[in-house]
């Protein structure tokens, strides 16, 4: 134990923002070391400074302090890792002359600097239910699914990974739903997980993951409460870090990557309609422009000959083979949707809505593509953005690539092919160890009742199986009887 900590800490926190100031209280030496960059300065001045100068009390140690100080969060302290550990998370450490080899230790963190003030959830905006979402504050992240879920059984894991960063990551659970193989499985990789810094949430979602090397999302990532709510509920864990505003959960499959939660506001008829709009969307997507390609390669016959006529006319002064055609405009595109996406958000709509217009018309005047392909492109991008979650939606981008290359080369064998390729990696593909075309594959008929169709909650109210969840039911359903008005009228 170092006589002198005040001095310590000086050596130990080599940073510009560590300010250690000295004030005379009567005939008392008071030392104060703090962070300035992450701590409130008017705590420090109105209920620790002021209050000890205006104080009577006798301060002999500073077991005293803590009857003079109105903070809850105040602990005494000799140990120096200790005392760092807490000054670089916004603890301020108070000392009295001539004992420096032990101090008070009082969390005046400001937890409100540099965050929003407004946590709507801008990239899963929601028309119907509600609009709250996670911010970069993980204790105001945390403090959200507690007053959600307002339950004994929510459980809160919090870890330190990152050698310089010392980010917080907290693994949060419902104890007696979620199946506890889940949770130790997500508690020994991040303890495995080695990082410097960790910047964001998606970095423990890449460490985490079952294949690295897919395209495809293996853990659902939402900065939406109601989201996140669900899938604790459902029997799923879920990760949160300091600074970021995702949380990710697991073990997910790819129908959780098509269920948003507006599905559970609307009536089920509607919700289900919905859901199969974007399973189309996605295959339209993906296979719209390899289509285009196979079938001007290869396939000329099944061109129907009302359709052939404007195919001949739109392509008759393009110097380019279809392959190349659908490359040029799709790299375009994705280059204009890459550069709205940077840019400011009035900027970026006026070069989308510009940009997508005028390099459109100029392409077709020019002769470098076809008015058809342009279309079909254009449906093609929008019918990629169905899913309600974005990291699919890359997905989505990128896969069209590889099947179009496909359908240049074998036309519709390619495009068969590129399928069973596909299918055959979705089969192999597990989150948490869990198959990621549940309930599909393996077959699970009870689970389909949220898959494909969000059903009505008579039928929704157990869990899903293949979650594995200690408590199955959900909620009860009562017997439906004939809603008939049975009033005697006199």
């Amino acid at each position: 134990m170092p006589d002198n900590i005040y001095a310590v800490l000086k050596d130990t926190i080599q940073s510009n923002d560590l300010e250690q100031s000295m004030h005379a209280i009567g005939e008392k030496r008071i030392h104060f070391t703090y962070c300035r960059s992450i701590v409130d300065q008017k705590l420090i001045d109105n209920e620790v400074l002021h209050r000890i100068q205006t104080s009577n009390a006798e301060l002999d140690d500073v077991h005293a302090l803590i009857r003079v100080i109105p903070l809850e969060n105040t602990k005494a302290s000799s140990d120096v890792d200790e005392i760092v550990q807490r000054l670089i998370r916004g603890f301020l450490f108070v000392q009295l002359e001539p004992d420096l080899h032990e101090g008070l230790l009082i969390d005046v963190a400001d937890l409100k600097r540099g965050y929003r003030s407004n946590n709507e959830a801008d990239n899963e905006y929601s028309v119907i239910g509600p609009k709250a979402g996670f911010v970069e504050d993980l204790d105001t992240n945390l403090n959200l699914l507690r007053k959600e879920l307002v339950s004994e059984h929510l459980r809160f894991e919090e870890y330190i990974k990152g050698s310089l960063s010392q980010t917080r990551v907290v693994i949060v659970y419902v104890d007696g739903i979620c199946n506890p193989d889940y949770v130790d499985t997500v508690r020994q990789r991040i303890a495995d997980a080695d990082f410097d810094v960790v910047f964001d949430s998606s970095l423990i979602d890449q460490v985490i993951t079952d294949n690295a090397n897919s395209p495809f999302p293996l853990y659902i990532s939402t900065e939406r409460v109601d989201r996140a709510k669900y899938c604790l509920l459902s029997g799923q864990v879920a990760v949160l870090s300091g600074g970021s505003p995702y949380v990710i959960s697991g073990p997910s499959t790819v129908f959780d990557f098509f269920a948003s939660p507006e599905d559970y506001y609307l009536p089920w008829v509607l919700a289900s309609f919905f859901r199969c709009i974007r399973f189309m969307g996605v295959a339209f997507s993906i296979l719209a422009s390899p289509f285009y390609v196979a079938v001007l390669t290869f396939h000329y016959s099944v061109i129907p000959q009302e359709l052939l006529g404007p195919i001949i006319e739109s392509r008759a002064n393009v110097p380019f083979p279809p392959l190349i055609e659908v490359l040029l405009l799709e790299i375009t595109v994705d280059m204009l949707r890459e550069a709205g996406a940077r840019l400011p958000t009035k900027v970026g709509q006026t070069l989308g809505i510009v940009g997508g217009v005028v390099l459109g018309t100029a392409a077709v005047q020019a002769g470098l593509t076809s008015s058809i392909l342009i279309i079909v492109v254009s449906l093609s991008a929008l019918s990629s953005f169905v899913t309600p979650i974005f990291k699919m939606a890359n997905t989505i981008r990128f896969l069209r690539f590889p099947f179009i290359a496909l359908a240049a080369a074998w036309g519709g064998l390619g495009i068969t092919m590129g399928f069973l390729l596909l299918i055959g990696h979705l089969l192999r593909l597990k989150s948490l160890g869990a198959p990621y075309l549940l309930p599909m594959f393996p077959f699970r008929i009870r689970d389909y009742a949220d898959s494909f169709i969000r059903s009505p909650f008579s039928m929704t109210n157990y869990r899903q199986r293949y979650l594995r969840p200690l408590k199955l039911e959900r909620y009860k359903v009562s017997k439906q009887k004939d809603r008939s008005d049975d009033y005697n009228h006199e």
